[in-house]
């Protein structure tokens, strides 16, 4: 599909092919999109008589809807109607050009038609990539997936559990990696990235609201997550075990950082004022060395 079919022209045009199709009046205009357009028209005719069994993934219709709010939002669809007095002052602009705000209000529905479009689409794909790794064909729509999970997340503690999720899913493709030097090599060099940035996130949530909840997602990470990665060590060649046991450093540094912040925060010391690449940096608690 063309990137760019639903720029503000082709979406407005799209919206009036729309209403002709629906019965509305005929539009003596005409486009250079208009076959492309009057193809999706007839699509959508079709589905609308005879829509398809389909079952959609709960975790897909969330992030979907989550998705269509924020545009509908972003582009002011089913907004609040405004105070009185603003309302009073548009009130002629507005009498003026009622085709075109009725134009353009249907061409931001166009736009969302074509959002919801594209998603439903790609979902097929983005669940055939779950298993592609460095090097297949769809590995660049796997990451793409992810990168809109993390879009569509609604707090940081959300995100640093995604990350680590991700982080999840690099080890499994360093596993299929193993004897590609390179490839074992970036791919663990990812998940340690990905840990990075989960533990950050989750540890700085924790200092900030003096709630160890958010180490507990880390703990559990860590625990299962060491025992994995230790693994890529049996029959390992040597550049393979070297490069494995910084990410096993990688993880044993993140379970003394969510150690020493419980620790703290037990005692009651203030969210830290230092911070690296895994968050907070506490300091020892009163009496401890």
């Amino acid at each position: 599909m063309d990137s760019n079919l639903f720029s503000r022209r082709r979406a407005e045009r799209f919206a009036q092919l729309l209403d002709e199709a629906n019965g509305g009046r005929r539009h003596h205009v005409r486009s250079r999109a208009d076959d492309q357009l009057t193809a999706l028209v007839a699509v959508g005719r079709r589905l609308a008589v005879a829509p398809p069994a389909v079952e959609v993934d709960p975790e897909f219709r969330t992030g979907l809807r989550a998705m269509l709010l924020a545009t509908a939002e972003r582009e002011g669809i089913g907004a609040p109607a405004e105070p009185s007095s603003r309302r009073s002052a548009d009130a002629s602009r507005s009498r003026l050009l009622p085709a075109v705000t009725a134009r353009r209000a249907r061409a931001r529905g166009a736009i969302l038609v074509g959002v919801a479009a594209g998603a439903v689409a790609l979902s097929g794909i983005s669940a055939a990539s779950e298993n592609a790794v460095p090097g297949d064909a769809l590995y660049g729509m796997k990451r793409s997936t992810e990168r809109a999970q993390l879009a569509l997340a609604s707090s940081d503690v959300s995100r640093g559990q995604l990350f680590l999720d991700f982080a999840r899913t690099r080890l499994a493709e360093a596993a299929a990696l193993r004897g590609d030097e390179d490839g074992f090599s970036a791919v663990l060099d990812d998940m340690d990235a990905d840990t990075r940035q989960g533990v950050r996130l989750l540890t700085t949530a924790a200092a900030q609201r003096s709630d160890p909840a958010a180490l507990d997602a880390i703990n559990s990470f860590l625990t299962g997550q060491r025992r994995a990665v230790g693994g890529l060590l049996d029959d390992a060649g040597r550049a393979d075990r070297e490069r494995t046991r910084r990410s096993l450093a990688l993880l044993d540094a993140a379970r003394k950082r969510s150690d020493a912040l419980r620790a703290a925060i037990a005692c009651g010391l203030p969210a830290p004022a230092g911070s690296d690449a895994l968050g907070p940096a506490p300091a020892n608690c009163p009496g401890e060395r």
